[in-house]
């Protein structure tokens, strides 16, 4: 690790640097810790791409194997430890990783992989170490504590996309996301200009497999203090905002929901005063959350849009937003938005669209490894798609209705499932609601609600339910049909395959 984390240890022997749900470590346990990793990496023959793949759970050792690889100038992949074996196979074969770190708990899966991609060498923390598996704190002994050098050009990560449409395929963290620089010194530097790092100890809840934790995680080489949680626990969130005065963190709104969800007296018992940055991502989030949330933590938030693929693409602070309430904020720099018809002519303010982004870089969106579905993101050279159906208003700030794949045809008519279920939401029988379309032997296509009932025992009608969206919207964007569901399928970011809801209807 640089040398900053030598003094940062010398000022404060006792400091915390990182934190787990097992343990604390110092600066000088991490700055030891990450020495050792990145020299050993640096002497290991990793191929061109020099990735190695982390398949774990959060956990430090989680974040010290990413961040020993950045400055051992490898490629990092993040496995999610959700996968099956021949779904983690896919990714650490098609991203030509040589290494695999994992814990105990994906340790057989990653064995399996391993074997599928001819890799030799699995690195694993935690008890009940199978054979053929190295120890990841005797493998660590055996390397340099000395500084790396600084010379090492640092390697974006390499994310898989959820797959919906096909096998996942490999985006490296784009220049609006992976700081870079010609060399680990300039990288490093370049960390320290991050706003997150200007405020304080960061605290990562969401898996690091995702670009958010992960982007976060990363601060901590820049000589930010760093807490790290495992599966997410509304109360266990607030103790270490509290116990650890955190500053900073990356969260999506499902995180707020269940935080919400505490008793009052719960939520009472923490203090959250220390936090000066939320970052909100993942998914758009119901307005109502997101004021009861403004209202408990303060204006603290920043919402982000975009892609691992392209970074951030618009921005609003607690602020803008209380002004443009449920938007997603400005196209910010290289970005510019733009809604388009069918035609690809861009339409006026206020009016539903296609969403597209024009990169003034000319890069856009890329996946490596898939030529075709680079070019299938994109109407011109930097000019690509999220896959949204947006508006935007006459200030210039974009409103989120739908994905193109969502839009249901009924009658001929266009329908949006979002705006049903931002209204639906709001009912105080509903806990959550996703709207698809169905078969409709008349039109078509018809729109259905699968509701998830505050009370499973006592949910409500489904007349009380689609007059409830009569009221509020046209009737022909409302749902003519309501199933009582145990669950949406929603991920750790609180997005939804639609597809996935579909197909038993469909079948």
């Amino acid at each position: 690790m640089p040398e900053f984390a030598a003094a940062l240890a010398a000022a404060d022997p006792t400091a915390v640097a990182l934190a787990d749900q097992y343990r604390d470590l110092t600066w000088t346990e991490v700055d030891d810790t990450l020495n050792r990793c990145a020299n050993l990496l640096l002497a290991m023959d990793l191929g061109p791409k020099r990735r190695i793949s982390v398949f774990s759970e959060n956990a430090g050792e989680t974040a010290l194997a990413h961040l020993g690889g950045l400055l051992g100038g490898c490629s990092t992949v993040p496995v999610n430890f959700h996968l099956t074996a021949e779904e983690a196979a896919y990714i650490v074969g098609d991203s030509e990783s040589q290494v695999i770190f994992c814990d105990e708990s994906t340790v057989s899966r990653a064995q399996h992989a391993a074997r599928e991609a001819d890799i030799k060498t699995i690195i694993m923390w935690g008890a009940n170490r199978p054979d053929g598996v190295d120890d990841w704190r005797e493998w660590l002994d055996t390397g340099s504590s000395e500084h790396p050098p600084l010379e090492t050009k640092p390697l974006p990560n390499l994310l898989y996309t959820s797959g919906t449409t096909g096998l996942p395929k490999g985006t490296e963290l784009p220049p609006t996301m992976f700081a870079g620089g010609a060399n680990m010194a300039e990288h490093l530097e370049a960390l320290k200009k991050n706003r997150l790092a200007q405020l304080g100890t960061h605290l990562v809840v969401g898996p690091m497999y995702h670009t958010g934790p992960l982007s976060g995680m990363r601060l901590l080489v820049a000589g930010v203090s760093s807490v790290i949680r495992g599966r997410f626990d509304a109360e266990a969130t607030l103790a270490a905002i509290d116990k650890y005065k955190t500053a900073t963190t990356v969260m999506v709104p499902t995180h707020f929901v269940r935080m919400l969800q505490l008793p009052d007296e719960v939520k009472a018992k923490y203090d959250v005063s220390s936090m000066k940055l939320i970052a909100h991502t993942g998914a758009k989030c119901p307005i109502d959350v997101k004021r009861q949330m403004i209202d408990w933590f303060g204006p603290v938030f920043s919402d982000s849009y975009g892609a691992s693929e392209v970074g951030t693409t618009c921005s609003i602070n607690s602020a803008q937003w209380l002004e443009h309430p449920g938007s997603v904020g400005k196209a910010i720099a290289p970005f510019t938005a733009m809604v388009l018809d069918d035609d690809n002519n861009e339409l006026p303010p206020n009016t539903e669209g296609r969403l597209y982004f024009k990169d003034a870089t000319g890069r856009g969106i890329v996946y490596p490894n898939d030529p075709e579905k680079t070019s299938d993101a994109h109407i011109a050279p930097g000019v690509f798609t999220l896959g949204e159906i947006a508006y935007m208003d006459d200030d210039g700030y974009v409103y989120l209705t739908d994905r193109f794949s969502d839009m249901v045809v009924s009658g001929g008519a266009n329908i949006y499932p979002a705006e049903a279920e931002l209204i639906l939401i709001d009912h105080p029988q509903i806990t959550d609601v996703a709207c698809i379309g169905v078969p409709d032997p008349d039109m078509g296509e018809s729109l259905k609600a699968l509701v998830i009932p505050a009370n499973a025992d006592n949910p409500p009608d489904q007349a009380v339910i689609i007059a409830w969206c009569k009221e509020r919207l046209t009737s022909y964007k409302c749902p003519r049909s309501v199933d009582i569901v145990e669950s949406v399928g929603r991920n750790t970011m609180g997005k939804i395959n639609k597809r996935k809801l579909r197909a038993p209807y469909w079948a």
